[in-house]
């Protein structure tokens, strides 16, 4: 349901509804709730400037309410002007929350709000109003910066014979430090959060937890949450967004997701994401080789692409030679291409092409070389996959094949070899 594809209640852009709107406002005219108000922008500049020099609070003052319907509607036919609800100039409005219960305003205190602006569309105020019940809204949920204008909105359910929706005004979710929420501290819709690889589960899970919890439980799938919430229950102060706990519970459901389904998600991520001159469509073989490696290592589908396009890589350049020369190697280039030089001729000799082969003919090459494992690997590691961390590193191997393996290998060799010499 919604603008895209229609529903029961369309239709769903407000231009196409200005009819129902229109009609509202008629019936509130008509039953003398709302009045035609014909003051220019000057006048009410003028108006609020008198107001603060008296120090009294801002509104409308209610001018033009008593001008006759007739003048009125007569003046409408050739003068800008707005429509306002006429609030009761005495008297309460009794609202009531779900969360926060009775709440009770002075009539006194509100102004004649405009209803429908001079261009004839409606203001929120009405919108909200003539929506929920032609779309038979039963619960209207949103932050407590709105419980404000609930008393307008009271009124104008009263005055136009529609029943109440159920109120719920939560508290909003403030940004670490207790700030307002902004992009950089997780303000973002839900199609960025796609975007920087996060689960439309997780994110659903985070936010229900996010001012609301069960217990002590935290990971809880969609039907769980759907089960056991109720409004009641969410909490009045305000939350705060966790970008970290969100990044974490990411991760949860990714170790959670069956490999087959993150295959697809990882695949579709690719279509977009590697080089040109991969030949698309992305070989799905090869992502569901590749996803077990990686699973149990991420925490965002964002983290996926610059962690595995070497697999997709037909030919890699070696990194710069002082991205090898670090720690055991630094200054030690013509040993470091010496040493990546026997693994090519080992990686080469290895039968079967596995990764318990590979690890423990590169552990005994090792001990020839009178290196540390960590050392070795590291080596390899920059020369197969391009980088310092990747997925297991003789199960990468395994998958990019002996070809390439030894290719890559030997560049890099031969890199520090000229590094060497120069």
């Amino acid at each position: 349901e919604g603008p895209d594809i229609g529903g029961p209640f369309g239709p769903y852009v407000q231009s196409e509804r200005l009819p129902l709107y229109h009609e509202a406002v008629e019936r509130l005219l008509a039953s003398r709730d709302a009045y035609r108000c014909f003051c220019t922008a000057e006048e009410l500049d003028a108006m609020r400037e008198r107001q603060r020099a008296e120090k009294r609070p801002p509104g409308y003052e209610g001018k033009c309410r008593a001008i006759p319907p007739t003048e009125a509607e007569e003046r409408a036919k050739s003068e800008p002007h707005v429509i306002r609800f006429a609030v009761p100039d005495e008297g309460t409005t009794v609202c009531h929350d779900l969360l926060r219960g009775r709440i009770e305003v002075e009539n006194s205190t509100l102004d004649d709000f405009v209803i429908l602006k001079s261009d004839r569309y409606p203001t929120y105020h009405l919108a909200h109003v003539v929506d929920d019940h032609a779309m038979e809204i039963t619960h209207v949920t949103r932050g407590d910066e709105w419980i404000p204008s609930m008393p307008r909105h009271c009124l104008l359910f009263d005055a136009l014979g529609y029943e109440r929706p159920i109120f719920v005004h939560t508290s909003i979710i403030l940004a670490p430090g207790g700030g307002k929420l902004s992009k950089r501290h997780g303000a973002k819709s839900m199609l960025e959060y796609a975007e920087d690889g996060y689960l439309p589960d997780a994110v659903f899970n985070f936010l229900c937890i996010t001012g609301w919890g069960y217990g002590d439980e935290t990971v809880m799938s969609r039907q769980q949450l759907i089960d056991v919430f109720e409004i009641e229950n969410i909490g009045l102060n305000p939350a705060t967004f966790d970008m970290e706990k969100l990044t974490w519970m990411n991760g949860v459901y990714i170790r959670q997701t069956p490999v087959e389904e993150l295959s697809e998600m990882i695949a579709r991520r690719l279509e977009v994401e590697l080089p040109p001159d991969v030949p698309r469509p992305v070989d799905r073989a090869l992502v569901e080789a590749v996803t077990p490696l990686i699973q149990e290592r991420i925490q965002t589908l964002a983290e996926v692409t610059p962690l595995i396009d070497f697999f997709w890589q037909s030919e890699i350049a070696p990194p710069p030679p002082e991205e090898f020369l670090q720690k055991r190697w630094k200054d030690r280039a013509s040993d470091a291409a010496s040493a990546l030089e026997r693994v090519a001729a080992a990686t080469e000799e290895v039968e079967p092409f596995e990764a318990g082969p590979l690890e423990e003919r590169m552990r005994s090459l090792c001990e020839e070389l009178e290196v540390k494992a960590g050392d070795l690997f590291t080596l390899i590691r920059i020369a197969v996959t391009g980088r310092r961390v990747s997925p297991p590193l003789f199960e990468s191997m395994e998958i990019v094949g002996r070809g390439v393996c030894v290719d890559r290998l030997r560049a890099a060799s031969a890199s520090l070899a000229a590094a060497s010499a120069s």
